[in-house]
């Protein structure tokens, strides 16, 4: 739905084995966006967690194990009691977490974008293309900014 952010990771391959780590900080980035929204304390763990692996002080192992716990609390989230859609929020946040650590940065951001439409306008805003704006322009530029720094990190090394 994010089409300048999908021809943007069509054009620098993100979704190329060697830019695991960009994908992984993108989707940090955006889930990270609507941490607020979360409801759980186990989904905040998850997201802290991919953090310390982006940072270097978590492995593999134990970036597999949090994928595995997040995907599992994103898909045993209880949803939403509340008519107008704005409990869909933190359902929405938790699958961006989930998808984040799991590397699919661009599901991740899908997620967030609601995450954030629902939480400002219910789900009448969802079917409004226009309300998804401002965060598509955000996340373009932020996958703008994390792969020209990725550049700068691989011409350092």
């Amino acid at each position: 739905m994010n089409y300048a952010l999908d021809r943007l990771a069509k054009d620098i391959a993100l979704a190329d084995p060697s830019h695991e780590r960009l994908r992984l900080e993108f989707g940090y980035c955006c889930a990270t966006r609507v941490k607020h929204l979360l409801e759980e304390p186990d989904v905040e763990q998850c997201l802290r967690g991919l953090g310390a692996y982006i940072a270097g002080t978590g492995d593999r192992e134990s970036l597999r194990k949090l994928a595995a716990e997040a995907a599992r609390l994103a898909n045993h989230h209880q949803g939403s009691k509340s008519i107008d859609g704005c409990g869909h929020a933190a359902v929405s946040a938790t699958y961006a977490v989930a998808k984040a650590v799991e590397g699919k940065a661009l599901e991740a951001a899908s997620y967030a974008a609601y995450a954030v439409v629902y939480a400002q306008g219910g789900s009448a805003a969802v079917a409004d293309r226009e309300s998804f704006e401002p965060e598509f322009e955000w996340q373009h530029s932020a996958l703008v900014l994390l792969a020209n720094q990725a550049v700068a990190r691989n011409d350092a090394a």
